[in-house]
Order: C-alpha cells, then structure tokens, then sequence
C-alpha cells in the first residue's frame, strides 16, 4: 500500500512543502544556503575579533558542523509539530494514514538539509581538511537526525491537536537548546557532560566534528547512544501517534 498511493501521495506533500516555502520568493532556494552564511559570518566576526577563540582551529568549519544539524533540528520539529493543524482540509478529506503528515513534512525540510550539507562539506574540502574515510558514517549519522525527528513530530503535532500551545513550547524549548547543543564551544564542562551525553543533536554534532575537522572515526560509543536514542524516539512516536489520531477528526 505505501509503495503505490500513499508512496505517491508522501512525494507530493513533500515537493508541495519545498515548492510552497520559496514560491513568491526571489532567491528562491538560495535562502537554504544564505541562512547558515549569514549566521556563520557574523558569529565568525564576533568569535574572532571581539570575543577571540584562538583555542579554535578552522572555526567556520567548526561551527557549521553545529548549526547546520541544529538548524535543521529545529525547523524540521516545529513545521512537524504543527503539520496536523495546518493540514486538517486534506486530513478530514482524504483517507490516508494520519501518520503521513508530519512525517512527510520533516523529510520535506530534509531536502534543505542536503542542501546545508552540501554547503558544509564544501566547507571541509576547500578549508583544507580535505576528504576521508570516515566520510561513508555521514549517512548514517544524518538518517538518525531525521530519524530522531520523525519520532518527535509524531509525539509533538499529535498533543498539539488537543493542545494548541504546544507549538510554542516546541519554540521555546528549541531556543534553549541553542545553548544546550556545542555550536560555539567545543566540550561542556565536565559536570554537565552526562547531561550532554544523552542529547542526540549534540552527538550528532560531535560525530561530525570527529570526522570533518579531526579526521578519525565517531566513537563506537557515541554513535550506539545516537542510534538507539533516535530509533526509540521513533518507535516511541510511532506508538503515541497511533492510540492519540483516533479523536483527532473531533479536535480538527
């Protein structure tokens, strides 16, 4: 069933999302890549004239290999969480699994990010670090992101057709978690890294700089709390979605 019209129906959604976000747009897709340049150049200005980090080696590289997975972390879980809402026509019309949207809707934001990738790995060749082996874990680690965030817009767009306010402590949480994710420093403080430990965008952004910046493999470690975090979160998203989506009609 999902490889014929709800396989064609998922592509549709997801070229409607990408096509609809730059239609009345000048630049157009180019907003995807100017974005991170602009945020990049100005926190490279701060970070090297006004607050200088000369413990830093090729800090635009290295704080690309933040923003971009938090950038698309944060964009991909709040357009998922109010994927359901924004969708009720097509929802209360067509019979298709209500699992589709918010799903369709991350993987949609996901062609942005192939495009941020592309830009960071641009990056990393032409800023010297050349390319590596380790370069074949980058699909996995980033399947995980997605992974991670397909389960979170299940759980987050699910309570937020019974609670409209969840959309903005989506928001708010993803503020914080700026802060709570190594964009513009290298490590936490030794006290805190525990709590860090079981953040997966912040070892998503560990594992890319172990590979793009250091050139060695992501610990084994590292990648096996990333994977099961991801996947549990998708499970976990999976199951809620299923027992909440039988009131949504009422709620819609």
């Amino acid at each position: 069933m999902w490889n014929g019209d709800y396989g064609f129906l998922l592509r549709n959604l997801i070229g409607k999302d990408f096509k609809v976000r730059y239609r009345n747009m000048s630049l157009g897709v180019f907003w995807s890549l100017l974005n991170p340049l602009v945020t990049m150049g100005v926190l490279v200005v701060v970070f090297t004239t006004f607050l200088q980090r000369t413990d830093i080696q090729h800090f635009p590289l290295f704080f690309l290999c933040g923003l971009v997975p938090y950038n698309f972390f944060v964009l991909a879980w709040s357009t998922g969480t109010s994927s359901l809402a924004d969708n009720t026509n097509l929802i209360k019309r067509v019979p298709v699994p209500r699992e589709i949207i918010p799903i369709a809707t991350v993987l949609g934001n996901s062609l942005h990010l192939v495009i941020q990738v592309a830009l960071l790995l641009a990056f990393a060749v032409f800023g010297g670090q050349g390319v590596n082996r380790y370069w074949l874990w980058l699909p996995l680690i980033w399947t995980m992101e997605v992974a991670l965030v397909c389960g979170l817009s299940l759980i987050s767009s699910a309570v937020n057709v019974y609670v409209r306010d969840t959309r903005y402590l989506v928001e708010s949480f993803n503020t914080v978690l700026f802060w709570l994710v190594p964009i513009v420093y290298p490590s936490p403080p030794p006290q805190y890294s525990a709590m860090f430990e079981l953040n997966p965008v912040a070892a998503l952004v560990f594992a890319l700089r172990k590979i793009l910046l250091d050139g060695q493999p992501p610990g084994s470690i590292l990648l096996v709390k990333l994977s099961l975090g991801s996947v549990a979160v998708l499970g976990f998203g999976l199951l809620l979605f299923r027992r909440m989506k039988r009131n949504f009609y009422d709620y819609l």
